[in-house]
């Protein structure tokens, strides 16, 4: 399971009555969001046009098809729609009854996947990362590369929800996703047969003295995985560490901040969730419980990031970042630093909205254009197709004093 971005194309995990994931919290019992007679209309807000635009539709409209007229629920659920949508928050989205039943058959992961992330980069839909040994991976889908169309039908204004909708299916079909990727020219349709998806969470390797864990969600096991981990690392002998993040869409909060404290202080912020000015809540501090491992420092930890990095990936690496425990190198992150809360509708369906982002110790705002590494290295889609790994031969040599940034000359450029 993972509840990483609101988008998990493999099985969401979002439970009622907690803050369970990274950026989704679910609360029940409210009532309809939407009336048809607004008893107590917002102060100041008139809504006459809306209701001499509905009638006008209800008496004019003539559908060019011989489709069935739209019930007064469809075009209530349709308002619902268009005033979530004017907020722009592609992660802020109305589940009419239909759609919300779907998603709780997200919950219950009864259904077939590709094993990618996608989330909205520029207005369009972009995959974040496709897991390792996943047909996503196995078709070549890489992070970064845009959608275009699923199954012939354009993505333009579609929200990450209605993507995922069309993607996932019953194992063993195929969905074609037309995508473009960047450094080409043309679009490319690729056909991915979806099947029941084992999502990884870790791996580990030496190489030339340096421990590598390689990290792929923040799931319920990811904690208990990493202490194993952490203990054969330990028990090695080792003393230079590589956290890799790269493709990691995020997941549960708590196993990011439970994580993070094997090498932070007790008492060290690990991330602040920040309510700005709606609600009057307080804002939320998450510290480390100081179960460190052992002394860390930008000389002997690296933790690797790129374009997939997302959510409570981007926590555990920015608060690494910014108490001085590890050199960020790779690439900058996705930037999806928000939290949504899942409200479930008296009618059955549902509202998920954002309420809040997440900060790093030192104020950043994740979402605002994602982390930077302190040390860039690019990998591009062929090196990943190619099985070509540049970003992690730098952190093993940069952790063994070895390290030489790439040059271009301008013959090169030229």
């Amino acid at each position: 399971m993972g509840a990483g971005l609101s988008a998990f194309l493999i099985a969401a995990a979002f439970f009622s009555g907690f803050h369970f994931g990274a950026d989704t919290r679910v609360e029940a019992g409210l009532g309809a969001l939407f009336a048809k007679q607004i008893d107590e209309p917002a102060e100041g807000v008139d809504l006459s046009e809306f209701w001499e635009v509905w009638n006008l539709m209800e008496e004019k409209f003539v559908s060019g098809t011989t489709t069935s007229p739209l019930t007064d629920e469809e075009r209530v659920y349709g308002a619902i729609e268009g005033l979530v949508g004017s907020y722009r928050d592609p992660y802020s989205v109305f589940l009419p009854p239909e759609d919300a039943a779907s998603f709780e058959e997200d919950i219950s992961g009864n259904f077939g996947g590709v094993g990618m992330e996608v989330g909205i980069r520029d207005g369009i839909i972009t995959i974040i990362a496709p897991l390792p040994d996943t047909p996503a991976e196995q078709a070549g889908l890489v992070a970064g590369d845009r959608i275009i169309r699923i199954d012939g039908e354009g993505t333009e204004r579609m929200s990450i929800d209605a993507a995922v909708k069309r993607i996932r299916g019953e194992a063993g079909t195929d969905v074609v996703l037309t995508i473009f990727r960047e450094g080409e020219s043309d679009f490319r349709d690729v056909s991915v047969t979806r099947a029941i998806i084992d999502i990884p969470t870790i791996k580990t390797e030496v190489r030339d003295g340096v421990f590598i864990v390689s990290l792929y969600n923040f799931n319920a096991l990811s904690e208990m995985k990493m202490q194993t981990a952490l203990r054969e690392f330990v028990t090695s002998g080792l003393d230079k560490l590589v956290i890799d993040v790269r493709g990691n869409p995020g997941g549960f909060l708590q196993s990011a901040v439970s994580i993070s404290s094997y090498f932070l202080p007790i008492g060290k912020v690990v991330v602040e969730e920040n309510f700005g000015a709606q609600g009057g809540r307080d804002d939320v501090l998450y510290r480390s419980t100081g179960k460190v491992i052992g002394d860390f420092n930008p000389d002997n930890m690296v933790v690797l990031i790129d374009q997939g990095s997302a959510s409570a990936s981007e926590i555990l690496a920015g608060a690494h970042s910014a108490h001085g425990v590890a050199t960020l190198m790779g690439e900058t992150t996705f930037g999806k630093g928000s939290v949504q809360e899942l409200v479930n509708l008296s009618d059955g369906s549902s509202l998920k909205v954002t309420v809040a982002r997440w900060l790093t110790p030192d104020g950043v705002s994740i979402s605002e254009g994602g982390l930077e590494p302190d040390i860039v290295v690019e990998r591009t889609s062929q090196m990943i197709i190619d099985g070509e790994d540049p970003q992690l031969e730098a952190a093993v040599s940069f952790l063994n004093g070895t390290y030489e940034p790439a040059t271009t000359t301008v013959e090169e450029v030229e």
